[in-house]
């Protein structure tokens, strides 16, 4: 269908809403209007049939559309100059009256022509066509794959190539029949129903609802008709409802920023009002769980829309209206798995044809477990295949009734993994569902408990993202040599994290593994209470709640273990004093997920940490850091995101390498008021990687940055503030990369660069104010240089060097922004 199509029908619309305003002020045009009124009426069913019909017209067809659509467009200029003109200018009046009559006699023409009969006659056909070849092709697969059962030989290969060769050749690939269909379903609810406010996606867990609302986000017809205005938000089960009322409200009144910073001037309440034609606005709100939460986050208001996606139906005068997805049928169902399991949409020739239609025929059409099922069972022998289909025999049939069966049926993707890509696996409940984990997390807590260095670590992630067990969410740097891994984010179906959570909560909860808490809560689960006379043998421990004050915990003992991650949403929170019974606790993680900075309370229990390695901290107020903090003496690496830090950095008090006389790699993001180092940092010796990033206020770097001898990575990209590098950079002999991209203020690379002779990559893309660099003779010696990412204006001047540098490459950077991490 052309966009013309669609236009049309929008210029129609408007115009007949002009025509009935004329109608009833301009008494010299009203008969033309009256005309044109029933014309339009009578053509609009027409255009939307069209519209929605998903068919290609004819070239003569569409030229006529296209010729009406000016037509109408006139019309509709015509329309407001009739109405804008003055009663009492009579010559105009009769000037616009005389064109009004010749719009009527050209519209009538088009209306009671051919064309009606034309256009429907070439929908009807082409569906009937398109009816006729699903038949055919119906048919051909059915003989194929009858023939297959009876054949012997080399039979196999055969008929699933030609197979093969007859579908993509017809139709293609089956699979996304059923998602355009309910797309085209839900579509006519949002954009043709105008009595429908709320509308609806139903289907248990995996099934693909929030697929297709993505789908509909991104609908040229559905952002064309809400010009742009669609919000797309994750509720999930223990969500910050306040947030989420501001997100909504900052967007319908185009102060977004208010979403991110407060709620004060949030309506509260269930808000009903009427605005006459405000701007058309589409609020998709995914993964609702409670009917409590979605009646506080749906404002009535004309002309806004919501679209709730959730595993549960809601009454309907709540949501009007609901689409149920349905579950793929058989061929769809055998596509997607083929797909995931041999990387083509049929059987492979090698594999066991009656086995995989058992497997799949275990699925039950969900696309989920078709994927991921498909994939952990891809270059795995027949005997193993065998094993799985008796593990999915063991569970009662998968329906819509019992979605938790589907845990079972899902556990056998992990069960067949290695020991510690499993475990690597089951870590991933300690987080909270539908949030992006940063992989830096990750890292740091497998490398810490499963006794693996970051190499292997980031290939067992890659192995779990090939099996659909998470999903990767990269910016646009990620892939580069020398690229951050807190550059990467994971994220995880909240089936899946249902099946970590499921894995882990087995047996004894004293005698677990892992401690997880599954959702926020306002406090500690009470069996964690009940048992708390006993130690907790756990390793993880994954708490999860709003704010905490000393008198929320109680006193529990954990003798082994090695990681702690702190969840929460709140202005203040009291550290748990049970980290003093954490003695080989090596990685603690804080993130708080509420609005504003968090104030902790507390912070003297770093005193007993003496062999914490690893510390992440988002979102807080970093307390101020003294020589009281000196136990800390193995801390290795130290991450401090969206952070306020400048009082923890006061000169007079901090001796940083008396507090961490092992830090190697130090991480400093997204903190607003950091406005300058603290000098005591360049003594400390061990640092091997500086990332200060995203710090807007960051006006200068230490004089004596040139003392980290064994710095290999420095990274400052987007300190807009940052105007010079100090000269001593170049006695940072052991530098390997240097990130300055977006540094827009930086004026010069300073001569002394010239003097890093293990200097194998420079980022200096976005630094508008570098026209020129040092001399060649300068830059000549950094023999081990290697790339160069830069903007076009300086390029040709490191195009200089290429020629004495054979193995230089200067690469010319396109420009990319990212707003991801708002996003949490």
């Amino acid at each position: 269908m052309a966009i013309n199509d669609f236009f049309a029908g929008e210029i129609a619309a408007e115009l007949l809403k002009q025509l009935i305003a004329i109608s009833c002020k301009s008494c010299l045009c009203k008969s033309s209007a009256d005309n044109l009124i029933t014309s339009i009426e009578e053509l609009l069913p027409i255009i939307t049939e069209i519209k929605y019909s998903g068919v290609e017209l004819s070239a003569i067809r569409q030229s006529q559309l296209d010729r009406f659509s000016e037509t109408l467009r006139g019309g509709l200029e015509l329309a407001r100059k009739v109405l804008a003109s003055g009663r009492w200018n009579v010559y105009k009046n009769l000037q616009l009256a005389r064109k009004m009559e010749k719009l009527e006699k050209q519209v009538s023409r088009f209306v009671s022509g051919p064309m009606q009969a034309h256009l429907l006659a070439d929908v009807h056909h082409m569906r009937f066509e398109t009816m006729e070849r699903f038949d055919r092709l119906e048919g051909r697969l059915e003989q194929r794959l009858n023939s297959m059962k009876i054949g012997a030989g080399g039979w196999v290969e055969e008929a699933v190539k030609r197979m093969e060769v007859e579908e993509e050749a017809s139709l293609g690939i089956i699979g996304g029949v059923g998602l355009d269909l309910g797309k085209n379903k839900v579509k006519n609810m949002i954009i043709g129903r105008d009595d429908l406010n709320v509308i609806g996606i139903w289907g248990i867990g995996g099934s693909g609802k929030t697929t297709l609302a993505n789908e509909i986000c991104k609908d040229n017809q559905v952002r064309s008709h809400f010009k742009d205005r669609v919000l797309f938000l994750t509720v999930s089960q223990s969500p910050d409802v306040q947030q989420l009322r501001a997100r909504i409200w900052g967007f319908l009144t185009g102060n977004e920023a208010m979403g991110y910073t407060n709620n004060l001037f949030v309506p509260q309440g269930m808000l009903q009002c009427e605005w006459g034609s405000g701007p058309r606005t589409l609020v998709v709100l995914d993964d609702v769980w409670s009917l409590s939460i979605l009646e506080q986050l749906i404002f009535r208001i004309p002309t806004y829309k919501t679209l709730v996606v959730s595993r549960f139906k809601f009454p309907a005068n709540v949501v009007n209206e609901v689409y149920e997805v349905e579950l793929l049928r058989e061929d769809e169902s055998m596509s997607l798995f083929c797909h995931s399991a041999f990387g083509q949409t049929s059987i492979s020739p090698t594999a066991n044809e009656t086995l995989v239609k058992q497997i799949v025929n275990e699925c039950k059409g969900l696309p989920l477990a078709l994927k991921v099922i498909g994939a952990s069972l891809r270059d795995q022998p027949e005997m193993y295949w065998a094993s799985a289909k008796k593990r999915l025999l063991r569970g009662e049939p998968i329906c819509e009734s019992h979605e938790n069966k589907l845990l079972e049926r899902m556990a056998i993707s992990v069960e067949y993994l290695c020991k510690k890509v499993k475990e690597c696996f089951l870590d991933l409940g300690s987080f909270p569902e539908d949030k992006k984990i940063p992989l830096d997390v990750l890292i740091n807590m497998w490398v810490e408990i499963h006794d693996i260095d970051e190499e292997e670590a980031f290939a067992i992630l890659v192995e779990l993202a090939d099996k659909n067990l998470l999903t990767l969410v990269k910016d646009a740097r990620v892939g580069d040599s020398y690229s951050s891994f807190y550059e990467i984010c994971v994220t995880q179906h909240d089936v899946l994290r249902d099946l970590a959570l499921h894995l882990s909560n087995r047996g004894d909860v004293n005698a677990r593994k892992r401690l997880l808490m599954p959702r926020r809560d306002a406090e500690l689960p009470r069996e964690w209470e009940r048992n708390a006379d006993q130690p907790f043998n756990a390793q993880i421990v994954s708490v999860h709640t709003g704010e905490m004050r000393e008198m929320d915990w109680f006193r529990m003992e954990f003798p082994k273990a090695e990681v702690l991650v702190l969840n929460f949403s709140s202005n203040e929170y009291f550290l748990p004093p049970f980290i003093d019974d954490m003695p080989k606790l090596r990685a603690l993680i804080v993130i708080n997920y509420g609005t504003t900075e968090a104030i902790l309370g507390n912070f003297s229990v770093f005193a007993n940490l003496a062999n914490l390695r690893s510390l992440w901290l988002e979102k807080v107020w970093v307390p101020q850091l003294t020589n009281l903090t000196v136990p800390l003496k193995n801390l290795q690496k130290l991450s401090m995101i969206l952070c306020k830090v400048n009082n923890s950095f006061n000169p007079s008090v901090l001796d940083l390498p008396l507090i961490f006389p092992r830090l190697s790699e130090l991480i400093i993001d997204h903190c607003d008021d950091l406005i300058k180092l603290p000098v005591s940092i360049c003594e400390v010796s061990s640092l091997q990687s500086l990332s200060i990033t995203n710090c807007h206020r960051l006006s200068e770097m230490p004089a004596n940055l040139g003392m980290l001898k064994k710095l290999q990575i420095l990274r400052l990209y987007a300190c807009p503030e940052l105007k010079t590098l100090p000269p001593s950079i170049g006695e940072l002999i052991g530098l390997k990369y240097i990130d300055i991209s977006q540094c827009v203020n930086l004026r010069c690379l300073p001569r002394e660069i010239g003097k890093l002779a293990s200097l194998e990559k420079i980022d200096m893309r976005e630094c508008s104010q570098i026209m020129s660099l040092p001399t060649q003779t300068a830059l000549s010696n950094l023999k081990s240089l290697q790339r160069v990412i830069c903007d076009d204006e300086v390029s040709w001047q490191w195009r200089y060097l290429e020629k004495a540098m054979p193995d230089l490459y200067v690469q010319v950077a396109e420009k990319w922004y990212s707003l991801d991490w708002l996003s949490g």
